[in-house]
This record gives structure tokens, C-alpha cells and sequence, in this order.
């Protein structure tokens, strides 16, 4: 069984891994490079987009640096994704009015499939993007753990992860995001709950949350928080449409305390197929939390001219680097104008250190790839003991 890493061995993002045999070719992911998608030139891969030349692949996750190829790969390889992960990203484009991808089949905890003389075998994992696997691979009597991306301080079991997967792995394609960032231990979303409801019932005015809206756990904690501090909840209908699709525990606006609501009228049809809706009037007379987007900032001061927003929070929950980008930038700067006090609350969706290192302790195998990571080294700093390589392969 031969590893080839078309891209994201010395990068964050863009992953693309081929997993090869003498009779079967397969791709682990095949996501876009981070930034602005549009415009994008496709890799040189021969057989992913003129003709079908490979015979599947697999999607660990819906996050565009991962997916963000299958897009315009060819309609007749076969593509395999986790069942909720394929209905967020089926919601989401069809709110953008975007043509979506079509599943083979889909990646279930446990359950293999078999691709030629290569069988795949998902084991779920935390992320923060909901329904994300890590892929075993296993031919020619060899084996390949692929983690995607992981971590261990979501609302998932890592300890139960760790005890279900493989051990004594021939190969391990390890993604290391963090460590790029120095070393640090994340907290848990848990944590952040408790943070976050300490805030909300401390606070006087308006709650904003400016989050991803793919982010299921965020939503959870958010919303549990809300719950806690004795405020309803509210979502735009994009993540409304997203909260709903991800599964009926996922707090969405069947909840009786939470509603969704619109920015502009275009969405009216969208957001009468909820029960529960708000409108700027019924909002203003209530102690709330809402999750936005930095696109809303024109929503926000239309709210403002119907209620005080003294005393109020905007709560950043967002990597820190995307703080640096202009818009971001302007966005925090008017919601200040507007009386806001900006706060950051937030946690990675990547494995720290310490988690990193739990994982290959566990599965202990006989070579350490570094992927999805500009600090490739690092591993080698951790485990000078393992086999290892950071070159394209």
C-alpha cells in the first residue's frame, strides 16, 4: 500500500491524500486551500477531474479545506461523507443556492467498507464540525490511520476514541494545526459553557454571539448557556436551517425557548416554516442571545434604533487571527460604536499538544506522517523516538 500527499503536509488545510495499490486508487479528502474560495485553480491531479481515475473518496469532514474539491471532481468516482455532515452541507448549499454533492454512501462508526483490496474503516471523532471520522486504511497486509482533523475537548468522548482505535498502526497521518501556535492546553466546550452563562446572567443588556454557524457544539454551548442565564435563543435562519438538518437534539427552532429570525425580507418564506420566530419588535422586549455573522452589521443597528443595547456583550468566538482581517476589523469597531463590550470566548476545534500526544502513545505506530501543520518538526521534537518524515511522499 503506497501514501502519496498531493497537498497539506506543510500547510494548514488543502489536504489531499491518495492511498494506492497495485488494483485500487482511493483520496482521503480533497479540500480547497485555505482563504477565499473563489477563483481557486484546481491541483494537477490526473483522474479527479477530467475522468475518473480514481476508484472513491472519502470525506472526513465537511470543512471546505477537507471537502472543498468534491465539488468539481468527476461525477463518476464515488464519494463517501458521515450521514448529519452531509445534511449540514446540503442545508448550507441549498440556502446559497448552490449545487451540492451526491454520496455514494455514507460513513457510519465502526462499519467498513471495502473499495477494490482496500477497506476503509471511520471511527468518529470530535471536531468542530459535527460528524467527523477519522479513516483507517488497511491493505497488502499494511495499515494507515488518516485522524482528518481531531481534538479532545468537545462534547465527545476522547477516551472512548482512543480505546475503540487500532493500535500498533503501521502508519499514522497526524494532523497538527496547533502546533504551529506554541504550546497550550485548550479548554473544554464545557468550560466555555460555564464561562459563558457566568457572562450572560452578570450582564444587563443585549447578548450577541458572532460564531460559525456550522459549528454544532458552539451552538449547544451557547444555547445551554442562554438556557442557563434565563434568555431565549436566536438564530438566523441559515442556522437555524444548519441546527435543524444536524439532528432533533441540536438546539433549533423547535426548542420552545428558541426563534428564528431574519435579516432581510427576501428570507420570509424561509423563515415561515418555524413555529417559532422573532420579529424586531418581539426581540427588543426580550433578554436574549443571538448568534450573527460579521455580514449583519446593518441588522445590528436597525435593532439598535429599537432598543438600548447598553449594558450589552459581543462575544467573539472565532480563532484569534481572523481578528486581523479588515472586515472583521470594522465589524468589532462598529459594534463598540454601538455600545457593545467585545469579549472573546472561544476554544479550538484542533487537537492541542497533549492530545497529540495521547494519540500516538495509544495507537503507537511505526511511522509518524505530520499533515495539516506549518510546524512539522514539532513532532519530531515530542517523539524523537518514531520513525517519521516531512517531505512530500
Amino acid at each position: 500500500m503506497e501514501i502519496y500527499i498531493h497537498r497539506g503536509q506543510n500547510q494548514i488545510g488543502g489536504n489531499i491524500v491518495e492511498i494506492s495499490t497495485d488494483r485500487t486508487k482511493i483520496l482521503l479528502d480533497v479540500g480547497l486551500e485555505l482563504g477565499d474560495d473563489e477563483g481557486q485553480a484546481l491541483p494537477k491531479i490526473q483522474g479527479l477531474f477530467d475522468f475518473a481515475g480514481y476508484d472513491a473518496i472519502f470525506i472526513s469532514h465537511y470543512h471546505g479545506d477537507h471537502l472543498g474539491l468534491a465539488y468539481y471532481a468527476h461525477k463518476d468516482i464515488p464519494l463517501y461523507i458521515g450521514k448529519a455532515g452531509y445534511n449540514i452541507i446540503k442545508e448550507s448549499d441549498i440556502y446559497k443556492k448552490k449545487k451540492t454533492i451526491t454520496p455514494k454512501d455514507f460513513l457510519k462508526h465502526k462499519q467498513t467498507i471495502v473499495v477494490g483490496d482496500i477497506s476503509v474503516t471511520p471511527y468518529l471523532c470530535d471536531h468542530s464540525a459535527f460528524d467527523s471520522y477519522m479513516l483507517f486504511c488497511e491493505a497488502d497486509g499494511e495499515t494507515v490511520l488518516y485522524t482528518g482533523d481531531f481534538r479532545s475537548n468537545g462534547r465527545k468522548s476522547f477516551d472512548k476514541l482512543l480505546k475503540s482505535l487500532p493500535k500498533n498502526v503501521d502508519k499514522l497521518l497526524c494532523e497538527g494545526t496547533t502546533l504551529s501556535r506554541g504550546s497550550h492546553t485548550n479548554i473544554t466546550e464545557e468550560e466555555l459553557e460555564k464561562k459563558a452563562t457566568e457572562l450572560f446572567r452578570n450582564s444587563v443588556g443585549p447578548i450577541f454571539v458572532l460564531q460559525a454557524s456550522m459549528n454544532i457544539d458552539r451552538i449547544v454551548t451557547m444555547y445551554r448557556a442562554a438556557k442557563r442565564s434565563g434568555r431565549i435563543f436566536l438564530e438566523e435562519v441559515y442556522m437555524a436551517n444548519i441546527a435543524t438538518a444536524a439532528g432533533t437534539s441540536i438546539p433549533n427552532p423547535n426548542f420552545e425557548d428558541v426563534y428564528a429570525f431574519i435579516t432581510t425580507a427576501s428570507k420570509f418564506k424561509e423563515l415561515s416554516k418555524y413555529k417559532h420566530r422573532a420579529g424586531k419588535l418581539f426581540i427588543s422586549r426580550k433578554p436574549f442571545v443571538m448568534c450573527i455573522r460579521n455580514s449583519m452589521l446593518r441588522y445590528l443597528k436597525s435593532l439598535a434604533n429599537k432598543m438600548s443595547f447598553e449594558g450589552g456583550l459581543l462575544i467573539y468566538s472565532f480563532w484569534s487571527g481572523y481578528r486581523e482581517t479588515e472586515r472583521m476589523r470594522i465589524f468589532l469597531a462598529e459594534c463598540e460604536k454601538l455600545g457593545l463590550q467585545v469579549v472573546t470566548l472561544h476554544t479550538s476545534g484542533h487537537a492541542d499538544e497533549n492530545t497529540i500526544k495521547k494519540l500516538i502513545e495509544t495507537v503507537n505506530p511505526k511511522e509518524l506522517i505530520p499533515i495539516h501543520t506549518e510546524n512539522a518538526y514539532r513532532f519530531r521534537e515530542i517523539f524523537p523516538d518514531f520513525s517519521w518524515k516531512n517531505s512530500e511522499v
